[in-house]
C-alpha cells in the first residue's frame, strides 16, 4: 500500500511541475520573450493548454470573472498541495 501512496504522490508532483512550467510559459509569452509562431514553442504551448485544460475547466466555472486576471492554476496548486498533505500525514494508516 505504501507503493500506491508512493505513486499518487509522484502524479501529484508531475501535475505541480506541469502547472509550474504553464504558468511560466503563459508569462513569457505574455512579456513577449517566447512568440507563439515559432513552431516548437506554439506546439508545448498548446500541448499543455489541451492537457490542463480537464482540470481547469470545472475550476473555472466555479470561480468569479476577474476580468484578465485568471487565479484557476493558483486554486489548482492549492488542490494538489492539500491532496499531497493528506497522503502524507495519512501514509501510516495505509502501511
Amino acid at each position: 500500500m505504501l507503493s500506491l501512496i508512493q505513486i499518487l504522490l509522484l502524479i501529484l508532483d508531475i501535475v505541480w511541475f506541469i502547472i509550474l512550467v504553464h504558468v511560466i510559459m503563459s508569462w513569457l509569452i505574455n512579456f513577449q520573450v517566447l512568440n507563439l509562431h515559432q513552431q516548437l514553442v506554439a506546439q508545448i504551448w498548446y500541448g499543455l493548454n489541451r492537457l490542463l485544460e480537464p482540470i481547469y475547466g470545472p475550476i473555472r466555472r466555479i470561480l468569479p470573472n476577474m476580468g484578465g486576471l485568471d487565479l484557476t492554476p493558483l486554486v489548482v496548486l492549492i488542490i494538489v498541495y492539500a491532496l499531497r498533505i493528506i497522503l502524507v500525514n495519512n501514509a501510516v494508516y495505509f502501511v
